[in-house]
């Protein structure tokens, strides 16, 4: 009986033995597969980046292309703050949008006129609460925008 069990014994341990051998064996094959594949990170040096981002081809069709100077940079005509208004200020103040003051309400004005014109000034040109800066036009010089200001300011007085 002795030599049953010792028989079993290295049979399970031969198929044991062979089951980890296999399972070793296909693990291992994998990781050389994979390893075969392992793409080598490129050069990050910058002629390489340089050479790695140029275009590809460059096409020219008809006649080489005509250099056009560009044309002298002109002045700004300053604005009136009356034109400052109706283009910037009046989408908002003519139909008291986000709390504004409607162009022309004195009574909505009373509580801004009061804290100085300075004070009109500064919230107009930076910006306060609701009010963007500059009523949204961020090419207006300060005194544009005290110009319109003053405008709007002379519709309730």
């Amino acid at each position: 009986m002795d030599s049953q069990k010792t028989g079993k014994f290295i049979v399970g341990s031969i198929v044991i033995f062979a089951i980890v051998f296999f399972v070793i064996n296909i693990v291992l094959s994998t990781m050389q597969d994979k390893a075969k594949h392992v793409v080598t990170p490129e050069s990050m040096t910058e002629e390489a980046i340089a050479e790695r981002i140029k275009p590809v081809a460059e096409v020219h069709v008809g006649e080489p292309p005509v250099v056009v100077e560009a044309a002298p940079i002109i002045e700004a005509s300053v604005e009136s703050g009356e034109q400052i208004v109706a283009n910037a200020c009046a989408l908002c103040h003519s139909t008291g949008m986000m709390q504004s003051p409607k162009l022309g309400d004195a009574a909505a004005w009373a509580p801004r006129i009061e804290q100085g014109i300075n004070v009109l000034y500064d919230h107009a040109i930076n910006g306060f609460n609701m009010m963007p800066a500059r009523g949204t036009n961020p090419s207006l010089s300060d005194d544009e925008v005290k110009a319109a200001v003053d405008h709007m300011l002379s519709l309730v007085k």
